[in-house]
Parts: structure tokens; C-alpha cells; sequence
């Protein structure tokens, strides 16, 4: 079974499969997003909160090196539906904010995070905290930025739970209010205008042409040792945040055996619908995602150029220096003046 949604520069969208659907829990997800369109007053789904404790507590996350944090493992439920559409795991230390460690989306849509493996950040959180300086400053995406901070310590250029852009199926979107109120008292105070603007700044930098978007990188880095993280997922979220400059389109794959059985098939999708070019990351032995950039001029995109998409090598870029690679992250170092320096966190893969 497979399915695709699509994200275009016009913001068309194609709508899920049946297959997906079925995927995902067939009618039982036509239900909790229909009765959701009819409550418009309130957020269409609710953090319940079923476990918490120290890491020995969660054995099964791994979290060993980091056994100061606290972890509360909690379900995302819309009503009329006994099972959970997101499991997620925040963590904390201290009376610090809590930061969404690992979720698990089970809906078949897009739902206000994108799915975060704990098997892809624990390493690369391990290598940027023993391969980059104590003082090094890393820009990311605002909940990857959370994250490192959490698990390495390192300075993250905005530190607040920004919630941008809105990740939520079609039906939702009347709700886009609601949901960021209750998203807003959940996570704790709304972010500061630094947070926004630098992280408004580092996505429309993602979204610019190559050369420029680094350029603006070097500059929110400052004089500092910087390093700039980035995932496939991103490709989505930032097509969201600028759908007239990055058009995006995604397909769900059903793995049987490896992942490089579904190439063909994914070649057929993408020739079909005219993209330009595309990438396949893993989620899971059982499931694999393909992302694709819609027309040549989204390829032209500093984050598309920074991914392995086909038409871009992230090796050969010159603007910005690859040092580290794992899973779906593609780490970078920004070089102060705009030539890159033979610094490496490690080959990349």
C-alpha cells in the first residue's frame, strides 16, 4: 500500500489514498477528522499524559548518557477514537521547558510535528557534542534546535517552542486559532520577537537561492564557530512556510524488504507528476518516505541543494562545508569567510 500527498508552489494539495487510509485506519480516520471540522471553537486534539519518570523509567529510548532528564510519554487523542493518532516523548531537566524528544505519528496526515527518531538523534547529537567547540552556535530548525540544545548542551540560536508552521491535516485548518492557543499553553510562554525574527531569518535563508542563503547563514552565525543542521522533513515544513518558493510533494511507502526495492516506483511517481527531483529516508524497517521538489526552481533552493535530491550534491557544495551526515540529518559548517576549511565531524555517509 502506498499514498502521496502533495504540497505544489500554487498550494494545491492531492489528498491521501484510499490506501493510506486504510493504512492508517481507514474510515476511523475519515471520523476523527470529520468530527473535528464541526468543533471549530476548540483545539481537534488533546496531550493525555500516561506515563512519566526518570530514564530507567523509558530503558527502551536509550537515553543513558543523558540520565539527568526527566521523560513524560504522552498520547495525542481526538474524541470519538479509542486508539492515540501521536505518541510522543517530551523530556526536561530541571525546571527548564519541556522539548519534544521523539514522536510517533500514526494518523496518515501530517500532524503538528514531523516524526523524530530517537535511533538518528541520539548519534548525531553524540558527534555534534564531541566534534564541535563547547562554543559553537547551531542553527536548525527551531524543534531540531530544542532538541540539541537539550541533549548537548551546545548554543542554539533561538530556544523557544515557535510552533512554525502550522503541521496539521486540511480538515484542521479552520482551527488554526485554537490550535495555536492550545499548543501555546501546553509548551508554556509564547516565544520572544528574537526567536521569531532570528528564526524567521534562517528559514527564509533555507528557501533563498544557494550562494545567498549562505550568506545570510554567515551572517546570523556573527564571528562564531556555526554549524547549520538540517533534515529531509525539513523539505516539508519549509514548503509550508514558503509554498512560493519551495513546492514539495511527499509519498508514504510500505516497505517489503529493503528500501532501494521501491526506487522504481518512486521513479515512475516522481516522472508522472513532473517533479524534478527527489530523496527517499527511511523511517522504519516497515516504512519509507519519499520526498520530492515539484520544478526546477525549488531545486535551486539552498535547503534542496544541501540534501541528496538527485539534481544537488551536498559533498560538492562550496558556500557551506558538509562535515557529518546520519539517517535524514545533513550536518554543515559555515565557514566565517564564506571558504570552506578542512573541518570534519566525521566522513560522511
Amino acid at each position: 500500500m502506498e499514498a502521496a500527498l502533495a504540497r505544489e508552489p500554487v498550494g494545491r494539495r492531492v489528498l491521501p489514498s484510499l490506501g493510506l487510509l486504510l493504512m492508517a485506519g481507514g474510515l476511523l480516520l475519515l471520523a476523527w477528522v470529520t468530527h473535528s471540522f464541526w468543533q471549530p471553537g476548540t483545539a481537534p486534539y488533546r496531550y493525555q499524559r500516561v506515563e512519566q519518570g526518570g530514564i530507567e523509567h523509558f530503558a527502551h529510548l536509550g537515553l543513558g548518557a543523558w540520565p539527568d532528564l526527566a521523560i513524560t510519554k504522552y498520547e495525542i487523542h481526538v474524541d470519538g477514537l479509542d486508539q492515540p493518532v501521536a505518541v510522543g516523548h517530551v523530556a526536561r531537566r530541571g525546571s527548564a521547558s519541556p522539548v519534544m524528544l521523539d514522536w510517533d505519528n500514526r494518523s496518515g496526515e501530517p500532524l503538528v510535528f514531523s516524526d523524530t527518531r530517537l535511533t538518528e538523534l541520539k548519534p548525531l547529537a553524540a558527534a555534534v557534542s564531541k566534534h564541535t567547540p563547547k562554543e559553537a552556535l547551531l542553527l536548525a530548525w527551531w524543534d531540531t534546535a530544542r532538541q540539541l540544545h537539550l541533549l548537548t548542551g551546545r548554543d542554539v540560536a533561538y530556544d523557544a517552542h515557535l510552533g512554525q508552521p502550522l503541521v496539521a491535516p486540511a480538515p484542521w485548518r479552520h482551527h488554526d486559532l485554537s490550535i495555536v492557543r492550545y499548543e501555546r499553553e501546553f509548551w508554556g510562554a509564547p516565544p520572544n520577537d528574537v526567536d521569531a525574527q532570528r528564526f524567521a531569518r534562517f528559514a527564509e535563508a533555507l528557501a533563498s537561492e544557494s550562494d545567498r542563503g549562505a550568506a545570510m547563514l554567515r551572517e546570523l552565525a556573527g564571528n562564531r564557530e556555526a554549524y547549520v543542521i538540517v533534515h529531509v522533513s525539513d523539505l516539508y515544513k519549509l514548503g509550508l512556510q514558503f509554498p512560493d518558493r519551495l513546492g514539495v510533494a511527499y509519498k508514504d511507502l510500505i516497505l517489503k524488504g529493503d528500501v532501494h526495492g521501491q526506487i522504481s516506483y518512486v521513479k515512475r511517481w516522481v516522472a508522472e507528476n513532473r517533479y524534478s527531483a527527489y530523496t527517499v529516508h527511511e523511517l522504519s524497517g516497515q516504512q519509507a518516505r519519499a520526498y520530492a521538489v515539484t520544478d526546477a526552481r525549488s531545486g535551486q533552493t539552498l535547503l534542496a541543494q544541501m540534501l541528496p535530491l538527485g539534481s544537488s550534491n551536498p559533498t560538492e557544495m562550496q558556500a557551506l562545508q558538509l562535515v557529518y551526515q546520519h539517517g535524514g540529518y545533513w550536518v554543515y559548517r559555515i565557514p566565517a569567510d564564506g571558504s570552506a576549511s578542512p573541518a570534519s565531524m566525521t566522513k560522511p555517509s
